[in-house]
């Protein structure tokens, strides 16, 4: 009897929660409205708006858009970053070379951030950081209530609770599917990765309890994403993805994210400098795989000429989100120590945008080791800026930015592990510089579609739609 009357509490509880939940929000709503006199309010989800990324660069590119389409519309950034508005704003002009105009923008601080991050779910973690979500995306709705919800970081089962609760349009952009059939495919063929670890990669009853689970998440990530009435996507890579789990393409829009060609196409090029740096430009994140990138450098030199080895470098450049980054950072640096490259190896955390261009300019040959990579804007920018770049054989760097037909000029070249990433580069190295300079014009001419005004130009013929 009691088994009974708690089945039958718990659930109106819980409808009675949500019912003065929602009595909250609309009242939230109607104030908002007097506040702003009507205005129409877009409100953007990204939780770490004040990081140095490629999805940094899209959120910034897309207020950029929307103020200059629609200056009275009052646009609302849902952050976690415990800095000022003046500062974010500041930073990024200096990290992006995007101005953004003060007035009718709003940051809405978010104190419960740590609900999404991974170290908080030793276990399950993308089942804890999706739920952890709902608290986050909870916390933001009872402050303000946006009139178009877009979340520009992945986090799609908020998408139900800003429909539902909010009545509010939703879209997104997508980066990178939470889950995807590669993942599955990984765990099912028992392959160790930085999201499936040796222990259960190496356990058949694990890894068997692992696909269940992923099965069940890939589930419950495709009802949330079908809430979005509108879909971006920044790859041919993810888009295929999405299409696969959310299976609604007619929702579903490919808008490849801005990168600043422009300021990158203006770096001059030395054809033949005297030391040749090796760049590799990536957020210090372990899908990035920069010991990958340590493993190649140590495999190059180990072919390389004692003449050779004295011109060559390997720069690591990328930003740090918190303490976890910079353990990693840490760990890459005892790493070349072990290889014994550390004297060629340099380390250069969260750089400004002119520091980045003068390091760029330094450099020959761009390094990117990601496995599916979903775009890869930083690729994108050294080729702008001239580098000859070599990156991984998969995702949007293959299906999207280093492609050619048969018997065209090359604009880059693809590896997929440590030997043919060093072999390439060893190719570059010995190259003529006329060779190389073939490589770079023709990478910098295929870089056009890629650029801000591209994007900004794609992203407001999906979103005007959304205001109207």
């Amino acid at each position: 009897m009691t088994f009974i009357l708690v089945l039958l509490i718990v659930p109106l509880a819980f409808l009675l929660f949500l019912f003065f939940l929602k009595k909250i929000i609309l009242r939230n709503k109607t104030l908002l409205k007097n506040r702003l006199n009507g205005k129409t309010v877009v409100g953007i989800f990204h939780p770490y708006c004040n990081a140095g990324g490629g999805g940094e660069r899209v959120l910034w590119c897309a207020i950029r858009a929307i103020q200059s389409q629609y200056p009275d519309i009052h646009v609302v950034v849902y952050t976690g970053d415990s800095v000022p508005a003046e500062d974010l704003l500041q930073n990024a002009f200096h990290k992006f070379n995007i101005r953004i105009q003060n007035n009718n923008i709003e940051f809405v601080k978010l104190y419960k951030r740590s609900w999404v991050e991974a170290q908080r779910y030793p276990y399950f973690t993308l089942l804890g950081q999706s739920l952890g979500s709902l608290v986050l995306g909870t916390e933001a709705l009872l402050k303000l209530v946006p009139d178009v919800f877009i979340d520009t970081m992945g986090y799609s089962f908020t998408f139900p609770l800003f429909h539902l609760l909010g009545g509010c349009t939703v879209a997104c952009y997508v980066h990178y599917p939470t889950i995807s059939t590669d993942m599955l495919g990984q765990v099912a063929n028992r392959t160790a990765a930085f999201n499936n670890n040796t222990f259960i990669s190496r356990n058949p009853i694990l890894s068997q309890a692992k696909i269940i689970y992923y099965k069940l998440f890939a589930y419950m990530y495709g009802i949330s994403g079908r809430y979005a009435q509108t879909i971006m996507v920044n790859s041919s890579w993810t888009e295929d993805h999405i299409n696969q789990i959310w299976n609604v393409p007619l929702r579903t829009h490919k808008v490849y994210p801005p990168c600043d060609v422009k300021e990158f196409l203006e770096i001059p090029v030395d054809c033949d400098p005297q030391y040749l740096r090796i760049i590799a430009v990536a957020q210090f994140r372990p899908e990035k795989d920069h010991p990958l990138m340590i493993r190649s450098f140590y495999k190059l030199m180990d072919i390389l000429t004692d003449e050779e080895k004295s011109r060559v470098k390997l720069v690591l450049v990328g930003s740090c989100r918190n303490e976890e980054d910079q353990r990693r950072v840490d760990d890459y640096k005892r790493l070349s120590k072990h290889f014994n490259i550390e004297n060629h190896t340099e380390f250069y955390v969260n750089v400004e945008f002119n520091e980045l261009k003068h390091l760029m300019e330094e450099s020959t040959i761009g390094l990117h080791t990601m496995w599916n990579e979903h775009f890869g804007i930083s690729i994108v920018e050294c080729m702008a800026s001239g580098l000859i770049m070599v990156a991984h054989k998969s995702g949007g760097p293959m299906m999207d930015i280093i492609i050619h037909s048969q018997g065209s000029q090359p604009i880059g070249f693809l590896g997929s592990d440590e030997m043919e990433y060093a072999d390439i580069m060893r190719q570059i190295i010995r190259m003529k510089p006329k060779q190389r300079e073939l490589i770079r014009e023709a990478a910098r001419e295929s870089v056009a579609r890629f650029s801000d005004e591209s994007f900004e130009k794609e992203f407001l013929r999906v979103f005007i739609p959304l205001i109207r």
